[in-house]
Formats: C-alpha cells, structure tokens, sequence
C-alpha cells in the first residue's frame, strides 16, 4: 500500500485538506486535473450513472487508495 500511494502522491493525485465534502476524492481528482472541485464532483456523479452500482466500489477504493495531503507519513 505504500508503494501505491506513493506513486499516487508522486503524480499529484492527494486528497486535499481543504474543499472536502466526504474524503476528498473528487477534490483531489479536479486539483490533479485543473478542475473546480464542483465540476469534478458533477463528472464524477454522471460517470457512476452510466455504470450503474459502481458507486458502491469506485469511490471506497479511490479513498483508500488516494493518501490524505497532509499524511504525516507519506509512505503509509
């Protein structure tokens, strides 16, 4: 797991500190991206529509995955 979030935080995709709403998934996925945290968070709610009970697994995943900005030990 360390090794995938490091890589993670090596190609700028954490979840932020600040604009959170749940973990930070969709904030971190428009700050990586050039995206309003908002927009990131519309894409992402009409992505999960097309592919239906996939909401259930992306996101989950993604927070595990994605190592919080702020993470005192970023190889955890």
């Amino acid at each position: 797991m360390a090794s995938v979030h490091t890589t993670l935080r090596s190609q700028g995709l954490v979840r932020p500190r600040q604009g959170r709403l749940l973990a930070g998934v969709c904030a971190g996925l428009g700050r990586r991206f050039g995206l309003d945290a908002n927009v990131a968070r519309l894409l992402f709610v009409l992505v999960l529509l097309v592919i239906p009970g996939s909401q259930l697994l992306i996101y989950p995943v993604l927070w595990l995955l994605m190592p919080s900005e702020d993470d005192a030990y970023p190889g955890l």
